[in-house]
């Protein structure tokens, strides 16, 4: 049956953010200097977001239609374990605050666009770039088919045909990232987080008076639900802690991170950010508000709950407005990941091994058709398999871990050699991988493991990425018995390079 009332709701919300994105080109664009670097201006705003813009689009980036319905989703189906979630984005914003702004000042003063740009100079290796690229680029695209996945949920729900559907919505992303770039998502960050934040609001406000009030709601989730298991609790550490540190070496988050106008409006928001965090928890508890509800998913199992839970608790108009304000909360990172997977391939593929004289304009023109054809794969790709989608998901941000030695301790740790880096990445990526295989796709990204002759349930990508830095630095400590500090360091980048300029 056709929700036609949540259909037509959905649709005018739809239209609004599609002509929002297209016409986001000209907003806050360089003047005529501009064409000398369009790939700046396209694939990252021409680095001029300011905090109020940084956060709405790092927010609208990270906070992703697939997190709003499978925080809950897990909530419902695992009970606490899923609540993971919370302390993670209490952790990653300190982290945001010791690393992000001195990447952010070497990639604004070097004009790098990507992660890997950054390895490949920091480093003095263009394999070691191009292994971070493709590392990168595989855990974005599984990333770009969840988002597409989330689509296909609510549209499923309102009952319209579901591939002809996703067709559209691709188009319209793909439309207006082509002509905006990284302008787009920004804009209509604003329209996502506005729509999230009154449907959430409205939700844990109207379904628990509905329900008797918070108080019965946890009087019918059963007591396995509310509180973690011993057993559970070392799983529940290491998750979170590894989580923290994957977030933002993801390449969707440095390019947004990397759009920012200064090193104090990156500090602002690892301040800022936080509230997010607040929003999370209230989008956690529709978990247990659906257990409460006796609310059972038609379809899509645990994930399909919260937009079960709204359609049986609220009237078709607001319906609607939920389901858009989670489709667009699709379309914002779906934008922005494409944008970076499509950077990946033309800095550190394209360019390099390709074409090394590439124009500014091209590298744009190239980022462009990339964006396209990325979105068009992770289409194609949800279409055919979104359960192999989220399985691949579950590996991406184990493989993203495994980058973390290059891209975050080559800020701080100046003589970490560039074979060792490499051997390292290779172990965590195999070992995590096998791990992966082994269980943890079963038990969502955690491996039964022996450690010190007792049992111990942990997060998969946490002991590869223990692994990977054990190799790294033992590694590194015997190339420098053999090797000068400045050949360790490669004399690539100076402490000048940290440094913000005292008038920014």
């Amino acid at each position: 049956m056709v929700l036609w009332l949540a259909l037509i709701v959905f649709i005018v919300l739809f239209v609004v953010v599609f002509v929002i994105g297209l016409l986001s080109y000209r907003w806050r664009a360089g003047g005529d200097e501009s064409a000398e670097d369009e790939m700046s201006e396209w694939g990252l705003g021409g680095r001029r977001f300011g905090t109020v813009i940084t956060w709405f689009l790092v927010g609208g980036d990270l906070y992703t239609a697939y997190t709003l319905i499978a925080v809950p989703g897990l909530v419902f189906g695992m009970g606490a374990i899923g609540m993971f979630a919370l302390p993670y984005t209490v952790i990653v914003y300190p982290l945001v605050l010791l690393v992000m702004p001195k990447l952010w000042q070497i990639a604004h003063n070097r004009g790098m666009v990507t992660p890997a740009d950054y390895v490949k100079e920091r480093f003095d290796s263009r394999f070691l770039a191009l292994l971070i690229a493709i590392t990168g680029f595989a855990a974005t695209m599984p990333y770009i088919a969840l988002q597409m996945y989330g689509i296909e949920i609510v549209v499923a729900m309102m009952g319209v045909p579901v591939t002809t559907s996703l067709i559209i919505a691709f188009a319209i992303v793909a439309v207006f990232t082509f002509v905006s770039g990284l302008r787009a998502p920004a804009l209509i960050a604003f329209v996502k987080d506005v729509a999230i934040y009154i449907t959430v609001l409205v939700a844990v406000v109207y379904i628990p008076i509905k329900l008797g009030g918070f108080g019965e709601i946890f009087a019918q989730v059963p007591q396995g639900k509310q509180v973690l298991a011993p057993p559970q609790y070392a799983g529940f550490a290491t998750l979170a802690l590894g989580s923290a540190l994957a977030l933002f070496l993801y390449p969707h988050a440095i390019t947004a991170i990397f759009g920012s106008s200064s090193q104090r409006v990156i500090r602002r928001n690892a301040a800022l950010l936080p509230a997010y965090t607040f929003l999370l928890g209230l989008v956690a508890l529709l978990g247990y508000m659906a257990i409460a509800a006796g609310t059972q998913p038609m379809a899509y199992g645990p994930d399909g709950v919260v937009p079960q839970l709204f359609v049986d608790q609220f009237a078709n108009p607001v319906v609607g407005f939920a389901f858009a304000a989670i489709a667009i909360g699709a379309v914002v990172p779906a934008s922005v990941m494409a944008i970076a997977a499509s950077n990946l391939f033309t800095r550190n593929f394209y360019q390099e091994f390709i074409r090394q004289d590439v124009s500014s304009t091209e590298e744009a023109t190239v980022s462009r058709i990339g964006s396209a054809i990325v979105l068009g794969g992770a289409l194609i790709f949800v279409l055919s398999a979104p359960s192999y989608a989220i399985t691949l998901q579950l590996l991406g941000g184990v493989w993203i871990l495994q980058t973390l030695p290059a891209v975050f301790l080559g800020l701080y740790v100046r003589w970490l050699d560039r074979w060792a880096i490499v051997v390292g990445w290779l172990v965590g990526m195999v070992w995590g991988t096998y791990g992966m295989v082994q269980e943890g796709y079963a038990q969502g990204g955690l491996d039964n493991v022996q450690l010190f002759g007792s049992p111990m349930t942990l997060y998969v990508g946490f002991y590869a990425l223990a692994a990977n830095l054990l190799i790294v630095f033992a590694g590194s400590a015997l190339a420098r018995l053999f090797t000068s500090q400045e050949q360790a360091s490669y004399g690539m980048l100076t402490e000048e390079e940290y440094k913000e300029p005292e008038h920014a």
